[in-house]
């Protein structure tokens, strides 16, 4: 059986680092991945996928990434149940990072940082903001996905 994910995409907000009661650290991120079709030329969507990772490369991520980081992430697709405090049952699917590649050069990230605050809309899809990993919900309520905007720059090709 496979279980194989390859993400490239850019992270919605800087990822958040945790320790387990063990102190091992754990990273959790959601990275928003471009549909390869759109309605029209303006209409693009995109996914939002939560991801975490563990040990030396949470510590890694959460050191040298940002909202906006343009990454690969190559990994396996996990899910996982926890009952809330209202005793709900609730479940997770996210992708268990073992590769996280960051495909931009630290300068690029400078650029985009300074780019995005001084020309970057109220509503620019990089504020699209999730509590954490177990209650997050990454759709709006009329089921439309959020629209990214990405300029050409920001390919990587």
């Amino acid at each position: 059986m496979i279980n194989r994910v390859v993400l490239v995409g850019r992270l919605t907000k800087d990822p958040e680092l945790r320790h387990t009661s063990n102190n091992i650290p754990v990273v959790s991120f959601t990275v928003a991945v471009n549909r390869t079709y759109a309605k029209n030329e303006t209409d693009q969507q995109a996914d939002y996928i939560q991801c975490v990772a563990w040990r030396r490369q949470a510590e890694t991520i959460n050191q040298y990434l940002s909202k906006g980081s343009l990454v690969g992430v190559e990994g396996k697709i996990q899910t996982r149940t926890y009952d809330d405090p209202n005793g709900q049952r609730k479940y997770i699917t996210e992708v268990l990072a073992d590769s996280v590649q960051f495909l931009e050069p630290k300068s690029a990230q400078a650029s985009r940082s300074s780019y995005d605050q001084a020309s970057a809309p109220s509503n620019s899809p990089y504020d699209y903001q999730t509590k954490t990993t177990q209650d997050s919900n990454h759709y709006s309520e009329s089921g439309d996905d959020p629209v990214i905007d990405i300029p050409d720059d920001d390919l990587p090709f």
